[in-house]
């Protein structure tokens, strides 16, 4: 197979943590080979026309996507996983909209938090300058940034044990200052720290041994964390004194059995692929807390993943071959997000005049055991956004194509067609369609909210069944976007279901960079909830 190892560029004067990507696509190279691959190498800038360009020209069957940064920063991390999206070509490890939630540390621990999973209180910078805290957040807390990975900013002027006289969002801004990111506050859990790593392995993937790390040579009143000493200083007393071990004692094994549990708990929550690690510390009364989710862990020879396979007796060439078996198998990022039709009535507008109702989106196909090649891509397809009246007929035909809705829900998006086409803009729908060869094929329909300043709704977003599988949900959503950011809007809401029938629905929104804003107890029936998801027209940083 032919396989492009994509890793972000770096130079000789960039740091050791820059420099160990290198080292990573060194070892993947390596194992790539032992497997009879061919492979190309290729560093990743900011410049991803010319990467699209090189991609293009020189198409490969896969990518192996150990991109960490771009542009000196872990944020823009997921732009490389986004144009490997908008190509078409399957790669390695973590989607793009879940990589750039993951790699989002106060944002994972909000979704955390709102899936039941016991994360540290923590405090961030609001856009008023002043510290939002969620949950009581009280010394010690220890200062963290918010994006960059690798135990950037981490020493032991991290933990703040006594205040001063400042208040925490003045903290937060002292240390982002020092820095040079941006910061949050997290509150420091004294005790035991856990790192449990999972590769990927059929339906379920494969959770490696438990490693704890070790403090008992630090002495007294030095925090026990590992920051950047620790991992990339070879004569500071940090890296000699923080070993990984593997070895328990029997009565920490019901311990231990929970942070697997948690760790699927996680890998499941924030769709991982391929690999990742879940990283933990434990109280003083036994208690677990999830510090962070790494989407993309490094694969050095000498990192904390290989010494787990190496515990688990599984040798690094064979964890290569599992992770490019998960990424040729079971749909893609752009399949799910297309065969998943995502589609929302929201209250506040109902074309048939009849009580809205948010319109489940199907369940995703089952995966092909193999992707042997990459999907057709988009050629021939062009959008248009203004209606006529054939489209009426078309876009209940989208629609009844699927055989998953109702007659009532059929005539709901043949109605707001004919609204449209009634009042024009003052009907306040707006509509995206892809067209080709003259067949309307998919389409979105959304609108202003006409009682606020700069928000949003979007209705429906529904994909022909032929033409599913292409990236076209994901185009149409992201023409969305750019159209109501044209038009000056800020955020874009979307209702929906929480029952469990409509978990494909939510997780598009999701894969998309949505966030679940709120949730309506019984508000459609009796244990029928309903779940309000929001995002930037434009992706904006904390």
């Amino acid at each position: 197979m032919k396989i492009a190892i994509l890793h972000n560029a770096v130079a000789e004067s960039d740091s050791t943590a820059d420099r160990d990507v290198l080292i990573q696509a060194a070892a993947v190279d390596q194992a790539l080979n032992a497997l009879g691959h061919v492979t190309r190498r290729i560093p990743c800038t900011l410049d991803l026309e010319a990467l699209d360009e090189s991609l293009t020209l020189d198409r490969p069957q896969l990518v192996f996507n150990l991109v960490e940064s771009l542009g000196g920063s872990d944020r823009l991390a997921h732009l490389a996983a986004r144009l490997l999206d908008d190509l078409d070509l399957p790669y390695t490890g973590t989607h793009a909209a879940a990589l750039h939630l993951a790699n989002n540390k106060p944002a994972a621990k909000r979704r955390m938090r709102e899936a039941g999973l016991p994360t540290p209180p923590w405090a961030a910078i609001s856009p008023r300058a002043t510290a939002v805290p969620n949950g009581p957040l009280a010394p010690p807390y220890i200062i963290k940034a918010i994006w960059e990975h690798a135990s950037v900013g981490l020493d032991d002027h991290a933990v703040v044990r006594a205040g001063d006289g400042s208040t925490i969002a003045e903290q937060i801004e002292s240390r982002a200052r020092q820095l040079g990111v941006a910061c949050f506050a997290e509150q420091f859990v004294e005790g035991r720290e856990f790192n449990i790593a999972l590769i990927a392995g059929g339906d379920t993937p494969h959770v490696l041994p438990p490693a704890e790390i070790d403090y008992s040579k630090f002495p007294a009143g030095k925090p026990h964390i590992v920051g950047y000493a620790a991992k990339w200083d070879e004569g500071a007393f940090e890296f000699e004194h923080t070993p990984r071990r593997f070895d328990f004692p029997p009565g920490d094994a019901p311990l231990l059995d929970t942070l697997r549990s948690l760790a699927l708990e996680c890998w499941r929550l924030f769709q991982l692929r391929g690999y990742g690690r879940v990283d933990f510390r434990i109280d003083a009364k036994g208690r677990p807390w999830i510090l962070e989710i790494n989407a993309n862990p490094c694969l050095s020879p000498e990192a904390g993943f290989a010494a787990a396979l190496a515990r688990a007796d599984i040798p690094f060439v064979r964890a290569v071959d599992w992770i490019l078996e998960d990424a040729l198998s079971g749909p893609s990022s752009l399949e799910l997000a297309t065969t998943e039709i995502a589609v929302s009535l929201p209250s506040s507008k109902s074309a048939s005049g009849g009580p809205p109702r948010a319109v489940p989106a199907p369940r995703g196909p089952a995966a092909a055991s193999k992707r042997a090649r990459p999907a057709p891509a988009l050629t021939g397809c062009k959008l248009r956004s203004e209606v006529v009246p054939a489209d009426v007929a078309a876009i209940r035909q989208i629609v009844e194509s699927t055989g998953l809705f109702r007659p009532s829900e059929i005539d709901v998006a043949g109605e707001l067609v004919e609204a449209r086409l009634a009042k024009g803009a003052a009907s306040g729908y707006e509509f995206v369609l892809a067209e080709e060869r003259g067949q309307i094929v998919g389409f979105a329909c959304f609108g202003r909210n006409t009682l606020t300043v700069r928000s949003w709704d979007l209705y429906w977003i529904a994909v022909s069944k032929s033409h599913q599988g292409r990236g076209l949900g994901g185009r149409l959503l992201a023409e969305v976007h750019r159209r109501i950011a044209a038009a000056g809007g800020g955020r874009v809401y979307i209702e929906t279901s929480d029952r469990e029938d409509y978990l494909p629905t939510r997780r598009f929104y999701e894969r998309h960079g949505y966030i679940l804003e709120a949730m309506l107890s019984d508000f459609y029936a009796p244990g029928d909830s309903k779940a309000i998801f929001v995002r930037e027209a434009i992706e904006q940083n904390i």
